[in-house]
C-alpha cells in the first residue's frame, strides 16, 4: 500500500449528503490518488436540520495534498486549521498576481484578520480584491483590476459554500432531472417554469431574458412583449439582429424579407433590415424613435415604455449596427454584469448560445437558469453550468412561448 504522510483534516456542513457533496468530495480525492479517513459524520434527521463530516485527507506529497485540498475546497469543504487569507499586489492594470486564486460561481468566503466575509459579487473566472481597513472582499475580473489592488493567492483562508439541494424542492427542479431531451418540453414544466416566474415578480426579484433572433423570424415577438408588459421581463440581453429584425418587422412586417404573415419573401425585402437600422440611426436612438412615433410596437417599444434594462453586445459580423449597440465587447460585459448584479433572480435563455453562455458566465449558481432551443447540443453547452438550478428545454422557441404565455395568462386570470 502506498504511503500518503501528508495529511490535513476538512470538514463540510449543511445538506452535504442530499447534494452530494459528501460522495462527491470522496471520489474527488480517490479519482486524484489520494486517501481518505472520516473521523466525524453527524447526519441531520429532519429536513431542515444540516448533516457534518470531518475527514482526514492524505497524499503522497505536500504538492499532491495542496492539489486535493484546492479540489476539495471548490466543492465545499473547508480546511479545520484555517489561516487567514493571503494576499499579493496586482503588478499592474489589468494583471492579477502569479498563483491567484480563481472563483467560480458559487457563494465564496475569505478570512480576513480572523473573520469570515462573503465575496460580493459571486461570479467564474475572477479574482478576488480585499479591502482588509473595511473588511470586505469582491470578485473582481482581470480587465478591471488596478495595480496595487490586494487579491487573494493560494486557497488557504477561502471557503467556497456548495449550492445545497434542499430536501423540499420547488417543483420545477424536483421534475427536472439532469438529462437533456425533447420530451421534456411538457405542460409539467412549462407549468412549472411559470410558477418560477410568478414567485420571482412577487418577491420584487427581476427576471432577465436572452435571446436571439429567431425570436423575431418564429413569430414569437408578440409573446416577449406580453411577458414585458405584464412584469415578467426587467431586463433584456440579446444582439444588433434581434432588436433589428424586431424594428424590421415593425416597419415592414417581414423578418429577413419574409412576410412574417403568410411566410412568403417580399420584393424587395432583402433590403428591410438595412432600411430599419437606418431609420433608427436617422432618429437617434431607439427610444428616440419611440418617442417620435416611429416605432409604435414590438419588442424594442415594450422595453423602452416598460423601463427594461435592455444590453445589445454586438458582434463583428453586424450590419450598422444601431446605434445603441455596444460594439466594444468589455463595455458590453461590463453593462450586463452592472444588470446581472442588480437583482437577477430568474434568467431565460433562448436561442442564443453566443449571448447565453456569456450571460451564464456572469451568473451566480443560485440564479435559476431555463435554457431553451430546438438544437439539444446548443441546451446542454448552455446548461452544463454544475448546478441543479438549471432547466434544459429542448423545444422550438415560438412554441415554448406561446406555451408560457398561454399558463402565466391562465393563472392570472
Amino acid at each position: 500500500m502506498e504511503e500518503r504522510p501528508f495529511r490535513d483534516v476538512i470538514e463540510l456542513r449543511g445538506h452535504i449528503i442530499d447534494s452530494l457533496t459528501l460522495p462527491n468530495i470522496m471520489d474527488e480525492i480517490m479519482d486524484r490518488g489520494g486517501d481518505f479517513e472520516v473521523q466525524e459524520l453527524r447526519v441531520g434527521r429532519r429536513k431542515d436540520e444540516p448533516s457534518y463530516c470531518r475527514i482526514e485527507v492524505r497524499a503522497a506529497t505536500a504538492l499532491e495534498l495542496e492539489g486535493l485540498l484546492d479540489r476539495v475546497g471548490r466543492l465545499g469543504a473547508t480546511r479545520v486549521q484555517t489561516e487567514p487569507a493571503r494576499t499579493e499586489l496586482a503588478p499592474s492594470d489589468g494583471v492579477f498576481p502569479e498563483t491567484f486564486y480563481s472563483t467560480t460561481n458559487l457563494h465564496t468566503l475569505v478570512n480576513i484578520q480572523g473573520q469570515w466575509v462573503p465575496v460580493e459579487y459571486p461570479e467564474m473566472d475572477c479574482g478576488i480584491a480585499i479591502d482588509r481597513a473595511e473588511s470586505t472582499a469582491r470578485c473582481v475580473t482581470l480587465n478591471e483590476v488596478k495595480a496595487g489592488t490586494p487579491i487573494v493567492v493560494g486557497d488557504a483562508g477561502v471557503r467556497v459554500l456548495p449550492l445545497e439541494r434542499p430536501r423540499v424542492q420547488p417543483k420545477v427542479f424536483a421534475f427536472m432531472g439532469s438529462a437533456v431531451s425533447p420530451e421534456k418540453a411538457n405542460p409539467r414544466l412549462i407549468r412549472a417554469i411559470a410558477e418560477r416566474m410568478q414567485e420571482v415578480r412577487a418577491a420584487g426579484g427581476k427576471i432577465l431574458v436572452v435571446s436571439g433572433p429567431v425570436l423575431i423570424h418564429t413569430g414569437a415577438a408578440n409573446q416577449l412583449v406580453w411577458l414585458i408588459e405584464h412584469g415578467y421581463v426587467q431586463a433584456l440581453f440579446a444582439g444588433n439582429g434581434l432588436a433589428t429584425h424586431d424594428i424590421e418587422s415593425t416597419l415592414y412586417g417581414t423578418s429577413l424579407g419574409v412576410s412574417l404573415e403568410d411566410g412568403v419573401p417580399m420584393e424587395g425585402g432583402h433590403e428591410h433590415h438595412l432600411r430599419a437600422i437606418n431609420t433608427v440611426r436617422r432618429a437617434g436612438s431607439i427610444r428616440a424613435a419611440v418617442e417620435q412615433g416611429i416605432l409604435r410596437s414590438g419588442v424594442m417599444h415594450a422595453c423602452i415604455v416598460h423601463d427594461v434594462d435592455v444590453v445589445l453586445a454586438g458582434s463583428i459580423r453586424d450590419d450598422g449596427p444601431l446605434p445603441d449597440v455596444i460594439t466594444d465587447t468589455q463595455e458590453a460585459q461590463t453593462r450586463m454584469r452592472e444588470v446581472v448584479r442588480g437583482g437577477v433572480k430568474l434568467a431565460l435563455m433562448m436561442a442564443s448560445m453566443l449571448h447565453g453562455i456569456a450571460t451564464g458566465n456572469l451568473l451566480p449558481a443560485d440564479v435559476t437558469t431555463v435554457c431553451v432551443d430546438i438544437e439539444p447540443a446548443v441546451v446542454t453547452k448552455l446548461s452544463d453550468r454544475g448546478t441543479f438550478q438549471n432547466i434544459s428545454v429542448v423545444a422550438d422557441i415560438g412554441g415554448f412561448l406561446r406555451e408560457l404565455v398561454l399558463e402565466l395568462a391562465s393563472a392570472e386570470s
